[in-house]
């Protein structure tokens, strides 16, 4: 930590520094392919104990606590909103379990692994193990976006995350009640009684609030534009109403709340969740960043050897046991069971709620409670370097990840469309045509081609489509209003610049030019769709050529002046669409796609 006579920043320069250390990290992961929650521990930890630039507790004084607390509960809350029930589908069975066997589960083999690993004491081991239930939502957010897993498996790692949060911090104040009773005169009565009364309390109040907010919100009760700030002063007052009568129960309140409301089908649901989303990168960041900088090197210097067996204990084998016990009997595939199994990374919450129990037991007499924060950070530290480097290729190496060269999903199916896939598939990327019109998928089906019957945006698409093996949408259908509400509509989720949609016929007139906030980036050189289907008609051909010392891009343009480049794939096998305002930089071993003549070369 900083040094008692070096100067602090101001609160309000101490929360810039933060919120800048914390997205940059994330945008300097985008760029380096690295897992952003490293990067966040990392830069927390150089400005913290190890430069001394940034001390919360000096520089922000007692509001980080709330402000933690807060911020868990927000993240929390936009957990739930994730939580939908008809998302659900084959892993339900599964979540079941993990929930249900795998919470009391986890919570005998980690007070197991503390005892006999670490060599804390029953009551703090039982406290502290009931908090290691919490896998950690705020870690496995970013992984799940970064490894890009199956449907299911992700579903599976989610739900249990987001679930079992609550569930751990209620199990740490009941083990917690049990060592007041026998610590002091408190009756187990008493204990029993205010436990029950605060979950039944969390409960009501979550499940209430959520009920109301989806009645308010349905029948136009609250304005549009007043939504978002109804429902962060509701979350807010019912996470603190909750947890004045039980500590730490606001957080069962809260998921309650965003679970009941992400399953009364709102028709604003999508904006109220994308506007959670991005606060929610914004909060992980920032309690990521002031997790790390608090971090005291001299209470960490209270561990030995017996750290590492802990964590050894808790990653081998406290956490394989728990999932592989409670998925027995389920449908699920070895390989899914296995990823869970080896997938356990703690986060904010394990840190946060395990050092105001260790204070708590520490004050009780119990000596052990002064190691219980420093084991919490070095878990968390330790399965967030490990799973954010390993998840990804373990998850591909067991075929339950998207491929490290993102495909392509073209919606529409048509001569054209085909024609484009086959050489996709030719180039070796994955490649889908998607069409609601059996009858146009009849050519790609006929040429041996991936084909999803339906539409995109529904339930069945959800349900069976992997779509995180595509990082690319192209729509090229003959409906220009599908095509556009296909682009905007995946825009956010795929990202804006990796949408593109063919040219609309009256683009070009006034009347019917959409905002730029409407369809994806152009393509095909602004030819709409009866354009390009007259010149497959007409006997153009789609072809691939591959660029080369030999056969430079100056050469190829040569023989190719009427050519329209649709599609560039890089050295790498990733696919890059030309654009307007930018061009791509063609060179040696790059393949490009192209629509031409038969007798071009």
């Amino acid at each position: 930590m900083a040094s008692p006579d070096v100067v602090g920043l101001t609160p309000i320069n101490a929360i810039a520094l933060v919120g800048a250390l914390g997205v940059g990290a994330q945008w300097l992961a985008w760029r380096l392919q690295l897992p952003g929650i490293v990067l966040m521990l990392v830069a927390g930890i150089l400005v913290g104990p190890v430069l001394g630039i940034l001390d919360p507790a000096r520089d922000i004084g007692p509001l980080v606590g709330p402000m933690v607390s807060v911020a868990v509960a927000i993240i929390l809350f936009e957990g739930g909103l994730t939580l939908n029930f008809h998302q659900l589908s084959d892993a339900a069975t599964g979540v079941k379990r993990l929930v249900f066997v795998g919470a009391p589960l986890g919570w005998l083999t980690s007070a197991l692994a503390l005892h006999y690993g670490a060599g804390l004491g029953w009551e703090a081991s039982a406290v502290f193990g009931g908090i290691m239930i919490v896998t950690g939502p705020t870690v496995i957010a970013p992984l799940l976006r970064q490894a890009k897993l199956g449907r299911r498996p992700a579903a599976l790692l989610q739900w249990e995350a987001i679930v079992n949060d609550p569930i751990g911090a209620l199990a740490a104040v009941l083990a917690f009640e049990v060592v007041v009773v026998l610590n002091t005169t408190e009756t187990l009565s008493h204990a029993t009684q205010a436990l029950v009364l605060g979950i039944a309390v969390a409960t009501a109040l979550g499940a209430a609030a959520g009920y109301g907010i989806a009645k308010a919100f349905k029948q136009g009760m609250v304005p549009e534009y007043m939504k978002v700030p109804v429902l962060f002063v509701v979350l807010i007052t019912i996470f603190a109403a909750s947890d004045t009568v039980l500590h730490e129960s606001g957080l069962l309140a809260v998921t309650i709340m965003g679970v009941v409301i992400a399953n009364a089908e709102l028709p604003s649901y999508v904006e109220l969740r994308r506007f959670k989303e991005h606060t929610t990168v914004l909060l992980v960041s920032g309690v990521f960043i002031l997790l790390a900088a608090s971090i005291d090197f001299s209470t960490l210097a209270q561990l030995n050897w017996r750290a590492a067996l802990f964590v050894g204990a808790v990653v081998l084998l406290a956490r394989p046991l728990t999932v592989l016990i409670s998925l027995l009997g389920t449908d699920l595939p070895w390989q899914e069971r296995v990823l869970i199994a080896l997938t356990g990374p703690r986060g904010v919450v394990l840190v946060a709620v395990a050092g105001l129990f260790g204070e708590r037991l520490a004050a009780l007499g119990v000596m052990d409670g002064a190691l219980v924060a420093p084991l919490a950070f070095v878990l968390v530290a330790v399965t967030v370097v490990l799973h954010g480097f390993t998840l990804t290729p373990f998850a591909r190496l067991l075929g339950l990840a998207g491929a490290a060269t993102p495909g392509v999903l073209l919606v529409g199916g048509s001569r054209f469309s085909t024609a484009l896939a086959e050489c996709l598939d030719k180039a070796g990327l994955p490649v889908l045509i998607a069409d609601p019109n059996r009858g146009h998928l009849r050519a790609a089906r006929q040429a041996g081609l991936n084909t999803f019957y339906g539409d995109v945006l529904s339930e069945a698409a959800e349900h069976n489509l992997e779509l995180a093996q595509y990082g690319r949408i192209i729509a090229l259908s003959d409906n220009d209003a599908y095509n556009t509400l296909i682009t905007t509509d995946l825009g956010p989720e795929f990202g804006r610049d990796n949408v593109f949609q063919i040219a609309r016929e009256k683009d070009g007139n006034s009347r019917h030019a959409l905002p730029s906030t409407l369809g994806g980036r152009g393509f095909a050189a602004g030819l709409t769709f009866d354009a390009l289907e007259a010149q497959i008609r007409a006997g153009q051909e789609m072809r691939l050529t591959r660029l080369s010392a030999e056969y430079p891009v100056e050469q190829w343009q040569h023989d190719t002046p009427e050519a329209v480049l649709l599609l560039a794939i890089d050295p790498k096998g990733n696919p890059r669409l030309p654009c307007a305002d930018k061009s791509l930089p063609l060179a040696a071993e790059w393949q490009v796609v192209w629509l031409g003549a038969k007798e071009a070369v």
